[in-house]
């Protein structure tokens, strides 16, 4: 049997309108992409994409969006993001702009580049601080920044060692 292989696009919703990041659904989402894919690529395009495209995940918080596509095209699909100029959700139309972080093979690639993103975008914030309070705010954010997986498999070990 043969295994097929993904490619996951970690992208940045960028929008003006803070309403925007609040109505965004996955299924908006994706519906954009693939409204973009056909405008730039047609069927064919389309059909390539269709095969396995689906949002794993979304952080509408942050504006987070991860896409997954077969490895064979994803390059049509990263060509035809900068072309969703809106989201439709709930009969309105919100302007924004998907911006692309980082293509990865795996999910946990996109997590661990996720992480140093956000860790280089806090220090930033740290040095615009001006106040003391900011600052600390900002720190402990910064301080807080880990994988909880890993955190999980240290406790992990530890309950082993006591059962034996």
């Amino acid at each position: 049997m043969v295994r097929f292989k993904n490619r996951y696009v970690l992208c940045e919703v960028v929008s003006e309108d803070a309403r925007c990041r609040q109505c965004i659904e996955e299924r908006t989402v994706g519906l954009a992409v693939r409204d973009a894919i056909g405008r730039v690529h047609g069927d064919y395009g389309l059909a390539c994409c269709s095969i396995s495209f689906t949002v794993k995940y979304l952080n509408a918080y942050t504006g987070t969006v991860l896409l997954r596509c077969r490895k064979d095209s994803y390059r049509l699909l990263c060509s035809a993001l900068p072309f969703v100029r809106h989201l439709e959700s709930r009969g309105q139309r919100y302007p924004c702009a998907l911006h692309t972080l980082h293509v990865g093979g795996t999910i946990r690639t996109c997590q661990k580049f996720l992480i140093r993103y956000n860790q280089r975008q806090l220090l930033t914030l740290l040095q615009n601080c001006t106040n003391e309070e900011e600052r600390r705010c900002v720190r402990k954010s910064l301080l807080s920044c880990s994988l909880t997986e890993e955190q999980s498999q240290s406790g992990d070990e530890e309950d082993d060692g006591s059962t034996e």
